[in-house]
């Protein structure tokens, strides 16, 4: 565990640093330039809000060039960056692949988030010295300990049980404790986040959004309830009271409270559905998949927010955009998940069923279309230099277009293309959802939130408690009220809990697609075995026809399951990252986890 051991200092923005810095030059003065103690910052309102601000950093967000999604079944990474390492479970506690990469995964890595953690702490610690109104203060506090807590609940789904750690360490303090258990560290998360929650307002002004809510308090209580109630923790394989349970917890009460705590959110009145009740299945798409691109909503309970104008803004369309856009390809969503999304009727999409194979992109859940860009898809203005090629501006991911004089041609989304090949998909489909289409990804970042907690999810999290409780009629109507908006069909009181189980974690796998949960979904639920034990797929498709771009006359077009693009593997080890060596080795009271 790395704990900062030297004298503390608080760092801080130049502009603050302008504005508090003296005049005097003397080369006495042993004041760093660039740090101010804590002394200075808590004396001073604006640096202690500053500080706490600078506390959300730790928040990280999930639009990363390489997202959690590739490390699971939801996308496979173009590019690398150590995902093949993760996804055949080959890494180890020194070589931990993309797993234990800060660039994109450390919002949940032990050695970046533990100094958030240590930020927090010091906040807590002297609040109560700063020239802050009393209320002011309560609702610093109440930031400070959801940060906390957030921090944590990141690491125990990462790591397990880990140290718990209230205190700030100095300069000659022995900072080496073991790993407390892992239901010491839920514990912990939910006492801070009740703490929180009672310290925290409701809701803010505009010139506030971003910081923690009561709703945020409470929907982090009933994410940590739920993960807390799986049954990875409760069959805990390694015996270890860090990765689980030892001696009977009683899941039933654990995910009694998981659902109550989701009720106490849909209980604020103050959060519901965007745009709940839709016209038909064209409309359904486009609320789904404009969701994703405001910049707030009463389906937002907390969200990290992009200004470009601050250089703070994020790549997504670029990072995962169509090749024949001049973007990157990034995470391309795999044939696995297109599969999973059902037919309009709520019926399964089967390959087995010629009408679903000779079209396999129609007549599919609405949100399918908001989520995933497939060849046909409608997308914006193509760049000028690719214009003449597609002036109709629609996805080309087929494999071979058959021309009338037996020449053969890609589409120009493909790594057989003519534009940046070697930035195409290999799985033949694009990531949409969460991309704004009004921005040249190109060139120019895009300002649309990362969502770290919204509506959806504390109904989907109540709907699981309620299965799991055998309280059916009550899953059924919150997962109705996602299917009404996503128009698809409700659920009825025919099916059984284990039926009504399977529906549910499909619904959850397609409404939370690309939202960091699908990853520890599938460990929780220990379905990774399966999951991992299936290839990555992409689509073929072949046509006879004349032209890309007029498809009305294509003939003999087929889709075609494949090829593999990644070949997968599972250890039962994978269910948690490994301690890095490198901690390890500062701190020998540290236990490492199962199977490094």
């Amino acid at each position: 565990m790395r704990m900062r051991r030297h004298t503390r200092f608080i760092a801080v923005t130049a502009a603050a640093l302008l504005g508090a810095a003296g005049c005097d030059e003397s080369v006495l003065d042993v004041q760093p330039k660039d740090q101010l103690s804590d002394q200075a910052v808590f004396a001073d309102p604006g640096l202690a809000s500053a500080f706490l601000a600078g506390i959300y950093r730790g928040l990280g967000h999930g639009v990363y060039e390489l997202q959690l999604a590739s490390i699971g079944d939801e996308a496979y990474f173009t590019h690398g960056r150590g995902t093949d390492e993760v996804n055949r479970s080959i890494i180890t506690a020194s070589s931990q692949g993309a797993l234990g990469d800060n660039r994109y995964f450390r919002h949940y890595l032990w050695a970046t988030v533990y100094p958030r953690i240590r930020e927090a702490n010091i906040f807590l610690e002297n609040v109560d010295k700063t020239s802050f109104p009393e209320a002011t203060k309560s609702r610093m506090k109440g930031e400070a300990l959801f940060l906390r807590a957030n921090f944590y609940h990141n690491l125990l789904r990462y790591y397990g049980g880990v140290p718990l750690i209230t205190q700030v360490y100095g300069l000659g303090e022995d900072y080496k404790v073991p790993r407390n258990s892992f239901k010491e560290t839920v514990d912990f998360i939910i006492k801070d986040a009740d703490e929180a929650a009672k310290l925290l307002p409701a809701s803010y002004g505009a010139a506030d959004l971003g910081r923690a809510t009561r709703g945020a308090a409470l929907a982090l209580k009933a994410r940590t309830l739920l993960h807390a109630a799986s049954e990875l923790y409760h069959r805990n394989p390694s015996g270890m009271p860090e990765t689980g349970y030892t001696g009977g917890a009683d899941r039933q009460a654990l995910y009694r409270a998981a659902k109550n705590a989701a009720r106490d959110v849909m209980n604020l009145g103050i959060y519901g559905l965007f745009r709940p009740n839709p016209a038909n299945a064209a409309e359904a798409t486009k609320n789904f998949g404009d969701l994703f691109l405001q910049k707030n909503s009463e389906e937002h309970i907390l969200a990290r927010y992009f200004l470009v104008t601050r250089n703070d803004s994020t790549h997504a369309g670029r990072d995962n955009g169509p090749n024949g856009y001049h973007n990157w390809a990034g995470n391309t969503p795999t044939q696995n998940l297109v599969d999973d999304f059902r037919m309009i009727d709520g019926s399964r999409f089967s390959w087995s069923n010629p009408a679903h194979a000779a079209d396999p992109y129609e007549n599919r859940d609405p949100r399918f279309k908001a989520t995933i860009l497939h060849d046909g898809s409608p997308w914006r203005e193509r760049p000028d230099d690719v214009k003449k090629l597609d002036p109709i501006n629609m996805i080309q991911a087929f494999t071979t277009l058959r021309l009338p004089n037996g020449s053969t041609m890609a589409g120009l989304d493909t790594r057989k293309g003519p534009v940046e090949d070697w930035n195409g998909s290999y799985t033949g489909y694009y990531l949409r959802k969460g991309i704004d289409p009004t921005v040249n990804a190109q060139f120019v970042r895009q300002e649309t939130p990362w969502i770290f907690f919204r509506y959806a999810e504390i109904l989907l999290n109540y709907a699981e408690a309620s299965i799991e409780l055998g309280e059916l009629a009550d899953a059924r109507a919150v997962l109705n009220q996602i299917r009404r908006r996503a128009g698809m069909p409700e659920l009825g009181p025919e099916l059984s809990q284990a039926q009504l189980r399977e529906e549910y974690r499909n619904e959850r796998r397609v409404e939370l697609a690309f939202e960091n949960h699908r990853f520890f979904d599938i460990r929780r639920w220990m379905i990774a075995p399966q999951v991992h034990g299936t290839p990555m797929q992409g689509i073929t498709i072949t046509a006879d026809g004349a032209s890309a771009t007029d498809r009305s006359g294509w003939r003999n077009v087929r889709y075609s399951p494949g090829p593999n693009v990644q070949a997968r593997a599972w250890n039962d080890k994978m269910y948690f990252a490994p301690i890095h060596r490198d901690e390890i080795n500062r701190n020998d009271k540290l236990k490492q986890n199962p199977g490094y």
